[in-house]
Parts: structure tokens; C-alpha cells; sequence
């Protein structure tokens, strides 16, 4: 664990396991999806205690607060001493109607959908929205 007073958002957000791999995160610092008051941020942007990040993840907008500095990945049940979920709860019931609108539900035994079917069900997806 680093003591230091500052660390690497890309760093930081691959440590706390909001992203898989640093790469994504450093992707996704690069394409604007992170973002510390208001303003995009560089992949080299330095993360300071108490600093609040928005990240656009999965078509929502989570919003988390650094408790601490670590530039080592940590496991799961300890991320919670590094961040503090500032997120709406509203967030994650859209990701999960999201998730229950596009989940196609099929009966237990019938198999794969034929290709006729599967391009009804992309017809059908396609006309919701």
C-alpha cells in the first residue's frame, strides 16, 4: 500500500476494482468517461484524499469519494476502506431495469434460438427504443 498523498486516477480506479484492468481504465480516463469537478481528466491526473470522481460506467454515472490513496489492487471486501460510494440509488435501478429490458427469457429445454428466430428478437429489440 502506498502512503503517499497522491496516486494515478487510472491507478487508482483499476486498484479499487472499478475496472478490470488498468488499461480499461486508463481508456476510459482517455475518452472522457472520468471525471473530477466537472472537468475530464488525463489518465496521469494525480487522485487526492477526499476528491469526488464521476465515472460513467454501464450507461450510468457512478459517483465515488477517495477515503484513501493505494496504488496496489486490493481485494473486494477491503475497497470499502479506500472509497465511499456517493452513488444514487436511482443509478442502479436503471442499470438494473436496463438489464430486466433486455433479457430475453426463454423456456428451460428448447434450446438455442434458429436464426429466424434470433433476427425477430433483434426486430423486436430494435422497435422498443
Amino acid at each position: 500500500m502506498k502512503t503517499e498523498e497522491s496516486v494515478r486516477i487510472d491507478k487508482w480506479l483499476w486498484a479499487v476494482r472499478i475496472y478490470k484492468t488498468r488499461s480499461l481504465a486508463t481508456e476510459a480516463c482517455k475518452s472522457n468517461k472520468v471525471r473530477i469537478a466537472d472537468q475530464p481528466v488525463k489518465p496521469s491526473r494525480e487522485v487526492k484524499v477526499n476528491d469526488t470522481i464521476v465515472v460513467s460506467q454501464n450507461q450510468i454515472q457512478r459517483t465515488l469519494e477517495v477515503k484513501a490513496i493505494l496504488d496496489k489492487r486490493v481485494g473486494a471486501k477491503l475497497v470499502e476502506e479506500y472509497l465511499h460510494d456517493l452513488t444514487p440509488q436511482e443509478e442502479y435501478d436503471k442499470l438494473k431495469m436496463m438489464h430486466v429490458l433486455n433479457h430475453e427469457i426463454r423456456e428451460k429445454g428448447i434450446g438455442r434460438p434458429t436464426k429466424k428466430e434470433r433476427r425477430l428478437i433483434e426486430k423486436l429489440k430494435k422497435s422498443k427504443f
